[in-house]
């Protein structure tokens, strides 16, 4: 423990970002180089619990050594703490971007204090090692002479992609876009995670061994069977990508798009061209409605912004959250609070107010009389626990309709799409996501494994990459019998699966 005394003397302060001002001229990232001393100051305020519940279930997925880093910044052995960091985790400059930080709401001192800012030095760590050239491919030891196709290169794919190729099995990952990276290339935008960052990561990987395909739809353009036959195991971390629809009339209009297909164009039109080429769908001087509040909503009102839209709307089905705990919602559990992420806090810097409105059911499209939306007609909803239940009733005489001219669905995802399971053969569950038992991760087919979202369900980068490394270690054991691999979340005694 770096400083008994460092929670009481200091208080939490977040690495700062841009001002919203600024940051919405660009699509570069947000963020600010932290200051050293900073840095130090909050990694001082953890206090090295008998019990890190930062790093228990209720925390990190990746059981993220984190008292032991915060020490090691505090005693300012940087190149110590990256080498405790990447002892659990593969990618620490793609969680410390994205990650909502679990570790944070699971941390004791959020007990009486605000959390440690976890998030913030696990960034730090990684993005000093790379500055100072730490950061190197994992290149194997000893070949196996056992090949693996791993089957999409987000963040499960490329995770396991590494543990196996570091065993020493020969790992070829297959990717259906033009770009390798999944989720992290053209779901999250490049102000919340730069693209060179990605590629910076996937250049080691490539150096360490492991082949790349792009432009490889396995189940379209890449038989299945023969790329089964063709490898000892296949890994299928295809991701949730099929979008939840929102099934009212006018929902054909013109204007009206899922929110991945607006983000995936925008990121593809921005690396391509720097958005010259105009292929993507543009939101400038558009009136905006973005449905759904999660972190894709929040990405959809940033990127639109950032086009220059002229009105900025964000709905939500459920009512808003306490700004502190609720009752039934005890530490360690994730606090379900209101939280003003960077495109609310940008959308209110341009506009004047924040951008999110609750307890609200969509019903209608509106056609202005071209097949073009012109509106969005909208029903206020009251939220009522029933013997234990939520339950929602439309409050008569508040249908009102919103002008629109471009909305964006961003509601979540229902599962993986079923071309591939259905080319393979495999088990879904209720869900439609590949059956396969975490620790396990062996679908109804033998060699073939599944890991990610495709397997769990829509969910984070750092599941992603708890995913990945379990799986792996699954893969390794059923080509060789055993696996010195390691493995979050997992009974590291049992051998075989």
């Amino acid at each position: 423990m770096g400083k008994p005394t460092g929670f009481l003397e200091h208080r939490r302060k977040n690495v700062a970002y841009r001002e919203p001002e600024q940051r919405l001229q660009d699509f570069r990232e947000i963020f600010t180089a932290p200051d050293a001393s900073h840095l130090r100051n909050q990694a001082a305020r953890c206090m090295d619990c008998g019990v890190p519940f930062c790093q228990a279930d209720s925390g990190c997925p990746i059981d993220n050594l984190i008292p032991e880093w915060n020490d090691m910044v505090y005693q300012d052995r940087w190149r110590p703490a990256l080498e405790r960091l990447h002892k659990t985790n593969n990618f620490p400059e793609f969680t410390g971007r994205t990650c909502p930080a679990p570790c944070e709401g699971a941390c004791v001192l959020g007990i009486i204090e605000p959390a440690v800012t976890i998030k913030n030095i696990e960034n730090a760590i990684i993005d000093r090692g790379f500055e100072e050239g730490w950061v190197t491919p994992n290149i194997p030891k000893k070949p196996t002479g056992k090949t693996v196709a791993v089957v999409g290169s987000g963040p499960a794919g490329l995770t396991a992609a590494d543990q196996l190729n570091l065993a020493g099995h020969t790992v070829t990952v297959y990717e259906r876009t033009d770009r390798i990276g999944g989720l992290l290339m053209y779901g999250i935008p490049n102000m919340k995670l730069d693209k060179a960052v990605v590629d910076r990561r996937v250049g080691l990987l490539r150096d360490a061994g492991i082949k790349f395909v792009t432009n490889a739809d396995v189940g379209n353009n890449v038989d299945a069977e023969q790329l089964r036959s063709e490898h000892d195991a296949v890994l299928l971390a295809t991701g949730a990508t099929l979008p939840r629809d929102l099934d009212v009339p006018g929902r054909q209009l013109d204007g009206v798009h899922f929110a991945m297909d607006f983000l995936t164009k925008n990121t593809a039109s921005l690396l391509d061209s720097e958005l010259a080429d105009g292929n993507y769908i543009d939101a400038k001087d558009k009136r905006v409605i973005v449905i759904g509040g999660g972190d894709t909503g929040t990405d959809c009102i940033g990127t639109a912004l950032r086009h220059g839209c002229k009105s900025m709307l964000n709905l939500e089905l459920l009512d808003e959250p306490p700004a502190d705990r609720a009752e039934d919602n005890p530490w360690p559990e994730w606090p379900l609070i209101m939280r003003t992420d960077y495109g609310h806090e940008e959308s209110a810097a341009r506009f004047g107010q924040d951008p999110r409105r609750y307890s609200v059911l969509s019903k209608e499209f509106v056609d202005d009389g071209r097949g073009r939306v012109k509106g969005l007609r909208i029903v206020d909803l009251e939220w009522t626990k029933v013997d234990g239940r939520w339950q929602m009733r439309e409050i008569p005489g508040s249908d009102q309709v919103l002008e629109a001219d471009l909305v964006l669905l961003a509601m979540g995802f229902l599962g993986p799409e079923a071309y591939l399971a259905d080319a393979l053969g495999l088990d879904r569950d209720a869900s439609s996501n590949y059956r396969a038992k975490h620790g396990e991760f062996a679908t109804s087919q033998a060699g073939v494994f599944a890991a990610g979202d495709c397997r769990r369900g829509q969910s984070l980068v750092v599941w992603g990459i708890n995913e990945g490394r379990g799986a792996a270690r699954a893969i390794d054991i059923y080509l060789t019998g055993s696996s010195t691999l390691p493995a979050p979340k997992i009974d590291m005694g049992v051998a075989a699966g």
